[in-house]
């Protein structure tokens, strides 16, 4: 396994793509979180909602800054890294050279697995530190204090948020294993989450079955995540459906599921 994993993260590190969806997760965070909200502050009419907003951008509020676009934009992209990793394998044919060596299926998996976990990993720290470091500069540059959250709360931000993205990633994986491709995973991951869960939220107010669906849907228990570590309702897929204890059960269930689903399809069927 540990073969496979270092092999694993030689091919993320050198894969082009790997880089550019961590690049655009910290652009899309820096940009929704900190850059938008700064030009209202500057903007603003009234004194008292300008004061609002810049103290939405402090040190105090950066682990909901740095998580608030997990549930949605951030997820896409780690379900797309999980597609790409995995999907691109069937695409080039190399998954199959890899078994003609014969190393154990369930073996390659894992380290597949292990190296998706660390590059999610990466993407988590890197959007909190950059969070945290852009955070510092507009308080420094207005005169705030910089009042941090405890290194507990931190951990579990940075957990959830992993929580969050590697559910999602693994959601991507899955369906390359099963589409034994990345493009139509691709495709149906992001129309899932930007589009059917959507559709589910709007119609839960109206129709009692769909109230209960949604409290089940992976993409609101993420937003319920976010909301509980004190993400704004007014946040794109924030949410407070169901409490935390909850939502992190219901991401962990589902992320179990998807790699049994996807070690099932791996051991089971052809990979060419």
């Amino acid at each position: 396994m540990l073969a496979s994993f270092w092999a694993e993260m030689l091919k993320l590190r050198n894969r082009p793509a790997a880089w550019v969806l961590l690049l655009v997760s910290l652009v899309l965070s820096q940009v929704f979180n900190y850059l938008v909200p700064y030009a209202g502050y500057l903007t603003a009419d009234n004194e008292r909602a300008a004061e609002r907003i810049l103290m939405s951008t402090m040190p105090e509020n950066f682990i909901p800054n740095s998580i608030g676009g997990f549930p949605l934009f951030a997820g896409a992209l780690a379900l797309t890294l999980g597609a790409v990793s995995i999907g691109s394998e069937y695409g080039w044919g190399t998954l199959k050279t890899i078994m003609f060596q014969r190393p154990r299926r369930m073996s390659v998996y894992a380290g597949e697995l292990l190296a998706l976990a660390v590059a999610v990993l990466a993407i988590v720290v890197s959007i909190f530190a950059l969070g945290a470091l852009t955070s510092s500069a507009i308080a420094a540059s207005q005169s705030e204090s910089m009042d941090w959250p405890p290194l507990t709360e931190i951990a579990r931000g940075v957990a959830s948020g992993w929580l969050i993205l590697m559910m999602w990633c693994v959601l991507g994986a899955m369906l390359a294993f099963l589409f034994r491709g990345m493009a139509l995973p691709i495709g149906l991951g992001v129309v899932w989450i930007l589009g059917v869960e959507n559709l589910v939220n709007v119609a839960a107010p109206l129709l009692d079955f769909a109230e209960a669906l949604q409290r089940g849907l992976p993409g609101v228990n993420a937003g319920s995540l976010v909301s509980a570590l004190g993400g704004g309702s007014d946040t794109p897929g924030v949410n407070s459906a169901v409490d935390g204890t909850q939502a992190a059960l219901v991401l962990v269930a589902y992320a179990v599921a998807f790699v049994l689903i996807a070690a099932f399809a791996l051991q089971r069927r052809d990979v060419t």
